[in-house]
């Protein structure tokens, strides 16, 4: 199982890559928009099925979180897999300890950055996302 390949895969089913290419830095731009306010969609979705206490709908929305998430990633030709790894790289070497100005009421420790800890790089792992965002703010 390799859930960033899968979304490769389902991204060529579809025929998402083809027709990203040839969309226009604006379009784009409204695509990433869309695909996060999905993202935020899928998140009430699963706040609501939290609500009503619906096993099914919660692990349904969070399937759904990570798809929109991956997915957005590899749509814009991020390497998703390369950017978990810097990520879980930065995390692993964490130590666990308490942090004061976070309240923590299930006893789990929380993951505090050792003396010279780096934070991941993404760099040249933007994907297209540079050149979408470009002088916008």
């Amino acid at each position: 199982m390799n859930w960033f390949d899968d979304i490769r895969k389902m991204h060529d089913h579809f025929k998402v890559h083809s027709t990203i290419k040839n969309m226009d830095n604006s379009t784009l731009r409204r695509l990433l928009d869309f695909r996060l306010s999905m993202i935020r969609e899928e998140l009430d979705e699963t706040d609501e099925a939290f609500i009503n206490s619906d096993p099914e709908e919660v692990v349904d929305g969070i399937i759904d979180l990570l798809v929109f998430a991956i997915g957005t990633l590899e749509i814009f030709g991020v390497d998703a897999e390369k950017a978990w790894n810097e990520v879980y790289k930065a995390n692993i070497v964490k130590t666990p300890g308490v942090k004061e100005s976070r309240p923590n009421p299930f006893g789990f420790p929380d993951l505090i950055k050792p003396e010279g800890w780096r934070a991941p790089s993404h760099k040249g792992n933007h994907g297209i996302l540079n050149e979408v965002l470009k002088g916008e703010k």
